[in-house]
């Protein structure tokens, strides 16, 4: 790594999010530019500094990180988001991923696991712990199937698009700006493997994965 990070601390119990402020700037590669103790704090100061990497905990007063990833996903695509957290996630795993989160930590992981995971997700890659690891299987029967990817805001999107709704109404009918719509048909894109919005409608069609 070749640049200092700047990163986001948020964690409601302050002597923790402390602790890990401290434990991030001791890896000599990260700069903590704030800690924070709820979702609604989080998404202010993202916004103010827009930093490279957030530690999120997973259970906040406000939210869950997943659904606080989903939100700043959508707006800051570019940002990794690592879930840092005392609780097991195992059960919940799956729903972090499918919202963008660039990897977990326990929070009994020591410097030298905190700073090769940044190294990891800065160059796009993560890690896992080697229980996990062996716990992943290939041929995974989605695998093929881009469409399953989707999760149910995608979808909904994916079926106005169907029904002739432009960028602009679907921001208008969810509520979201137009720059969050632009974000989200991006990962759309990228998870079905498609260029455009017309290979999308097209690919999205043969499968016919319509949300009920």
């Amino acid at each position: 790594m070749d640049a200092i990070v700047k990163a986001l601390v948020v964690d409601d119990h302050p002597l923790l999010a402390h602790a890990t402020r401290d434990m991030l700037h001791k890896t000599g590669e990260i700069d903590v530019v704030s800690v924070v103790g709820t979702g609604t704090d989080c998404l202010e100061q993202v916004r103010v500094h827009e930093p490279g990497l957030i530690f999120l905990d997973y259970q906040l007063p406000d939210t869950t990180g997943t659904e606080l990833t989903k939100i700043i996903k959508a707006e800051y695509p570019h940002i990794h988001i690592i879930i840092f957290t005392g609780v097991d996630y195992m059960e919940f795993y799956d729903q972090l991923v499918e919202a963008g989160v660039s990897g977990v930590l326990s929070k009994e992981s020591g410097i030298r696991t905190i700073r090769n995971m940044v190294w990891c997700v800065l160059d796009n890659h993560t890690m896992l712990p080697m229980p996990m690891y062996h716990q992943l299987r290939l041929g995974n029967r989605h695998m093929n199937d881009p469409h399953s990817k989707l999760d149910q805001e995608e979808l909904n999107i994916m079926n106005m698009l169907l029904k002739g709704a432009t960028y602009d109404q679907i921001a208008d009918n969810i509520h979201m700006s137009r720059r969050t719509v632009d974000n989200y048909m991006k990962r759309i894109f990228e998870k079905m493997g498609v260029k455009n919005r017309l290979e999308a409608i097209e690919a999205f069609l043969v499968k016919g994965t319509k949300s009920p």
